[in-house]
């Protein structure tokens, strides 16, 4: 009873620390909840298979039914609605069973009851508290078990949990770092030190009064020894918590490595088109096509309180040709439920999806929350990301016309750019050009966001709107109010920010710029604009990255807007957001004026003189082609691309498939193969002595897979005798025969007793459930000494003889 109390007591101190180190991943009712009735299911269970003394399989099928009746109205609460709703939860709760730890590490902190990911928490505190119990309540040596059992019910909680750790705590002049995380450790490590402690020293005690009470001899309890051993085990507890207290100082400048930093949309950002690369085809369209590619609805926000700035794509890297979001995309996850977002301007708008394009999705500052609607709004939460770093979301489901969402969130207010201060490291990227920094060093006045105000508002000024290289694709001008066009061509490359500002210094140094007084000379949009103005907030020592986006309203003529709400192609825009030294990102208009066209005036310079030299006309004679074969087909006629996105759909479902029957008939596969593959060796042993031997020793374990205990410390004879069946004496005395006989067995008597093996194996099982519990059982494959208390038992029939075989 002492055990069982003192086991209990163990795993009631880890299933507690494993719930305070799970909750950062939920704080919610429905988590708290859940660990209350999953501990006290899992202490029935226990409670029951103990008082049956049923097997390891009795106790999986218990805990596989309790998981199917209470696994939605704990883990899939939410889907506690209808009929209809319960069984999409059953749904649920096997695929959260499979997939549920991978979406855990996808979903912004805390999840809550978000959808199914409540089911990995009741895996953890149903089936680990129901084998830390059984394991713990054990008199034998394999009790030991329950304390990695116990661990790793808290490493649920650390691994899974946040990136960062709780706050520190002053203790006078001593800092505690990660004090939450630190009390975990601690008291997962002490109480299985001190129960271990307790168990070996309950086994001592036990022997020694059984061997005085065999033997009459009267115990002498020493104090001294006692308190030596006292004062022993309370300094080595003592020492290892100063050590586990210095860790977490030591490693105050590391980050803390989780599994969820493994998780993202990679994959997705990593493939996804830069959106400034692609942001002039908005404007352009197929030649002679009757559909306007500028007019193409993009997406409409409506609601009470529309942003002012709708954010598709933040870019945040450059590597001298293309700017993108960084390629790891680590800080992406999932949202799971509303939160308060910081303070800052309120949206709450209503964003209707048209033909949008690509994985990024509309938002606005810091998302509160996002409800999805329609059909498809499922699929949609399931694949909606969010980054509060770059204030971005993704969704990798992809859009289609009349997608739907509501969107709260809060805009963080910033100060005026002309009051910023410059934090003085912009951070890792390319130099810019030579001709971008004399430019900057010609014009830069003052210092921090004054500065940087004045160089970008005289770059705009300087430069010209053009979306196109050629004047067929000038659909746009009209709506934009360009009269003259100035073709200009794309991409946002180091070498084509280079040209622009090369144009604007040799603009400065033609005499016929001043007497007109139109500097005017860079020519280009918003992606080489854009670019521009980060590449100088970097060089004044500002963080910059670019936002491609939309505007619902803008006091600057020069600036495009949704009208009415309705962002169109058209309307696309991209602008610079610049972080201060007090943190916060100011967003700075890129798009150059369009009412001063660059002067096409040439300053005439004289030709250079160069001497040429006259060389007499020589004649080479040259072999004609050879002609192309008249049989080769002139139009060929290319088949249509295979599209195989239906092969890794299925592929998929049949993979999670084959995985969810391999889990659950895997381990029993594999123990029939085991008891087939040890069948074959004893059966198919070198001499007729050693495949007698081998049938009783198959004999004796199926037995005892068939729930018949064989006395231990017994011969062969008084073991078949004990286990009541009418052909064990005569296994016994041939078996004794074979191993003692010194190789007198022949083939016959080998084959015959295998004979009476395999039927005294179905005498075992006599019923078909009976047979099959005999098939999976693993009594047979548990060692002697973990079956008993006495380590020096064993059963008879495994004592081999030494005498030496012959053939």
């Amino acid at each position: 009873m002492r055990r069982i109390v003192a086991g209990s007591l163990y795993v009631g101190v880890g299933v507690l620390l494993a719930a305070v180190a799970a909750w950062p991943i939920y704080r919610s009712a429905s988590f708290v909840l859940l660990v209350v009735a999953a501990t006290a299911l899992a202490a029935g269970i226990a409670a029951l298979v103990r008082w049956r003394g049923w097997d390891v399989w009795a106790v999986l099928a218990l805990l596989a039914a309790t998981i199917l009746i209470v696994g939605v109205p704990l883990a899939v609460p939410t889907r506690l609605t209808d009929a209809a709703g319960l069984i999409h939860g059953l749904g649920e709760l096997g695929a959260g069973l499979v997939v549920g730890w991978k979406d855990l590490l996808t979903v912004d902190l805390p999840v809550g009851a978000y959808r199914n990911l409540l089911v990995p928490a009741l895996v953890v505190f149903l089936v680990g508290t129901t084998f830390a119990l059984l394991l713990s309540w054990r008199r034998s040596a394999v009790a030991v078990a329950a304390v990695p059992v116990v661990l790793a019910m808290s490493a649920f909680g650390l691994l899974f949990g946040r990136t960062d750790v709780s706050a520190p705590i002053e203790l006078g002049p001593v800092t505690l770092h990660a004090p939450v995380e630190t009390v975990i450790g601690l008291g997962a490590l002490g109480s299985a030190v001190i129960w271990l402690s307790w168990r070996s020293r309950d086994a001592r005690v036990a022997a020694l009064r059984r061997a005085a009470a065999s033997s009459g001899v009267r115990l002498r309890r020493s104090t001294r020894t006692g308190s030596r051993r006292l004062v022993l085990g309370a300094g080595m507890i003592a020492l290892a918590g100063v050590a586990a207290l210095a860790v977490p100082v030591a490693a105050v400048p590391a980050e803390r490595s989780v599994l969820r930093e493994a998780t993202g949309p990679r994959i997705e950002l990593s493939r996804a088109v830069s959106p400034l690369s692609s942001y002039r085809t908005m404007f352009q369209g197929a030649p002679g096509s009757p559909v306007d590619p500028q007019k193409r609805i993009l997406f409409s926000v409506t609601g009470a309180a529309v942003p002012e700035r709708v954010r598709l794509a933040v870019l945040d890297e450059y590597d001298g040709a293309v700017f993108r979001t960084g390629s790891d995309g680590s800080d992406f996850v999932r949202m799971a439920s509303s939160r308060t977002p910081p303070a800052g301007t309120a949206v709450d708008a209503d964003i209707v999806i048209g033909d949008l394009d690509g994985i990024w999705m509309p938002s606005a500052g810091t998302l509160a929350s996002v409800r999805f609607a329609g059909t498809r709004a499922a699929a949609l939460a399931d694949a909606f990301y969010v980054d509060d770093t770059l204030d971005a979301a993704v969704q990798t489901a992809g859009w289609r016309p009349g997608d739907a969402y509501r969107l709260r969130a809060s805009v963080p207010a910033s100060a005026p750019l002309g009051t910023a201060e410059s934090p003085g490291d912009a951070g890792a990227g390319p130099d810019a050009p030579a001709s971008l920094r004399t430019w900057l060093q010609g014009h830069v006045t003052g210092t921090g966001g004054s500065a940087l105000e004045g160089v970008v508002a005289l770059l705009r000024q300087r430069g010209y709107l053009s979306h196109s290289l050629s004047e067929s694709q000038t659909a746009w001008m009209a709506d934009a109010g360009v009269d003259t066009f100035v073709p200009s061509a794309a991409g946002h490359s180091l070498a084509r920010i280079d040209q622009m500002f090369t144009a604007l210094l040799d603009r400065e140094q033609d005499p016929r710029a001043a007497q007109a007084g139109n500097f005017v000379a860079a020519v280009g949009d918003d992606e080489q604009f854009s670019v521009a103005v980060a590449l100088l907030a970097r060089e004044l020592g500002f963080p910059a990255r670019v936002v491609v986006g939309a505007r619902t309203s803008a006091q600057d003529a020069d600036l495009s807007v949704c009208d009415g709400g309705t962002c169109r192609a058209e309307d696309l825009s991209a602008w610079v957001e610049v972080r201060s030294a007090a943190g916060e990102w100011i967003p700075v208009d890129a798009t150059p004026q369009h009412a001063q066209a660059p002067s096409r005036e040439v300053t005439a310079q004289p030709d250079p003189t160069v001497g040429t030299e006259v060389r007499p006309d020589a004649v080479e004679e040259v072999d004609p082609p050879k002609p192309a074969q008249e049989d080769t087909p002139t139009d060929v006629t290319r088949p249509d691309e295979l599209d195989l996105a239906w092969l890794w759909t299925t592929l998929r479902v049949g993979g999670i498939s084959l995985a969810v029957v391999l889990i659950l008939v895997g381990p029993v596969l594999g123990i029939l193969a085991a008891k087939a593959l040890r069948r074959r060796a004893r059966r198919e042993a070198a001499a007729p002595a050693d495949r007698i031997a081998g049938g009783w020793e198959e004999y004796l374990d199926a037995a005892a897979d068939a729930g018949r205990t064989a006395p231990a410390a017994s011969t062969r004879l008084e073991i078949a005798h004990a286990l009541g069946s009418a052909a064990a004496p005569a296994l016994a005395v041939s078996a004794d025969r074979a191993v003692f006989s010194g190789g007198a067995a022949t083939d016959d008597d080998a084959v015959e007793f295998w004979r009476i093996v395999d039927g005294e194996r179905t005498a075992f099982a006599p019923t078909r459930w009976q047979r099959l519990r005999a098939a999976v059982s693993l009594r047979s494959f548990i060692p002697e000494g973990w079956k008993r208390p006495s380590p020096r038992t064993e059963r008879g029939s495994r004592a081999r003889s030494s005498v030496r075989r012959t053939e």
